[in-house]
């Protein structure tokens, strides 16, 4: 098993590697297609990670995983299955992207919102737009006798 690379993006600027010694791999027989293999073939996959111990991440990296993957832990322990393809290699495969694609978005920071306001251009034609229409229904209604 190789390591598993997770490319460079916003709170990880070079990207990091987890080596593959702290990866957990477990197969076991998956559902649907596959004819008499699948009753056979242990080709669903489940790659487990020890967020806590990993030496991939520094702590700043490791507070934030485990802040924002809190709902998807067991402890400390990020699990993926797959097993939407028929051959465990495409399995693996496809665990190790999401668990990767997961670990991107996870070292990611918080993105600040600043509060805006708005201009007045853009409340002078919201308060024009509201006098066009108020007077459309004005003139819907009927005259009435003076």
């Amino acid at each position: 098993m190789q390591d598993l690379v997770v490319p460079a993006g916003p709170g990880a600027p070079r990207g990091f590697r987890v080596p593959a010694a702290e990866l957990t791999e477990q197969f076991s027989r998956s559902s649907g297609p596959g004819g008499q293999g699948v009753n056979t073939a242990d080709s669903r996959v489940q790659l487990s990670l020890d967020l806590g111990t990993t030496t991939a991440l520094d702590d700043v990296q490791r507070k934030r995983v485990l802040h924002r993957l809190a709902a998807r832990l067991a402890g400390t322990v990020l699990t993926i299955d797959a097993a939407e393809h028929r051959s465990q290699r495409q399995n693996r495969k496809a665990a190790r992207q999401r668990m990767a694609a997961l670990l991107r978005e996870a070292v990611m920071p918080e993105v600040v919102r600043r509060p805006t306001r708005p201009t007045r251009g853009s409340k002078r034609r919201r308060l024009e737009a509201k006098r066009q229409r108020s007077e459309i229904k004005r003139n819907r209604q009927r005259l009435r006798p003076e």
